[in-house]
């Protein structure tokens, strides 16, 4: 080993220094000075970062990623970064009808009895009872219909009700229309109930008309979760 003294710039050279000079800097035994900072391996100056240099593997994420999945904060998990799912769900769903006709009497009100379905991925509607229990809080968009057989004088009513009180209902008092709708958003716990209840004053007992065109109800859950 040979050692240098450099009295006039008080410098001491030793030749068992690795040193190497390049475009990055100087490099002495394993640390980097450049622009007149010290960089060690595990150290990042941000300017010195390509654009889109930086990948997926280099990233502090819990989790993999899945397409149409988005980056959400996660406290607690890797980095605090996580793939998930964008948006909720709208589930539980449901269209009921009546099958058939159902005879309505004049002047009272009745329980529409929807009694299949087109669709009820989740089972919350019951054929039996004629209700929608969906058991998952949140707010629902509920719309319900009923179509007379005739067209006849007088009015008809069709109101939703929730645990069997009506918080949404509309009124068809024009004789030349038979039938009648409603629509309405409704927030619900888990273990709220829904149904349908129907009036008509035409002035003798009616059938309701049966089909899944004609006399309807039908549910879903809005999405209240988004990025």
């Amino acid at each position: 080993m040979t050692v240098e003294i450099d009295g006039a710039n008080n410098i001491i050279k030793t030749n068992s220094i690795n040193e190497v000079t390049s475009a990055n800097g100087i490099t002495i035994d394993g640390l980097n000075i450049k622009d007149s900072k010290l960089v060690t391996a595990n150290s990042v100056i941000q300017t010195n970062i390509t654009d889109q240099a930086i990948n997926e593997a280099k990233m502090q994420i819990s989790n993999a990623p899945t397409n149409g999945y988005a980056l959400t904060a996660q406290s607690g998990n890797t980095g605090g970064m996580t793939w998930a799912t964008v948006g909720g769900d709208n589930t539980p769903y449901f269209r009921a009808y009546r099958n058939g006709t159902q005879s309505v009497s004049n002047g009272s009100y009745n329980d529409v009895q929807f009694n299949a379905e087109t669709f009820d991925p989740d089972n919350k509607f019951n054929t039996s009872n004629y209700r929608f229990t969906p058991a998952v809080s949140g707010f629902y968009v509920l719309t319900a219909q009923v179509r007379l057989g005739v067209q006849a004088g007088g009015n008809m009513f069709i109101g939703l009700r929730k645990n069997g009180s009506t918080f949404a209902n509309a009124l068809n008092d024009n004789s030349d229309n038979n039938s009648v709708n409603v629509i309405s958003i409704v927030e619900s716990d888990s273990d709220d109930y829904f149904d349908v209840q129907f009036f008509q004053s035409t002035g003798q007992t009616r059938d309701i008309t049966g089909g899944d065109g004609n006399t309807f109800f039908t549910g879903f859950k809005i999405i209240t979760w988004v990025i």
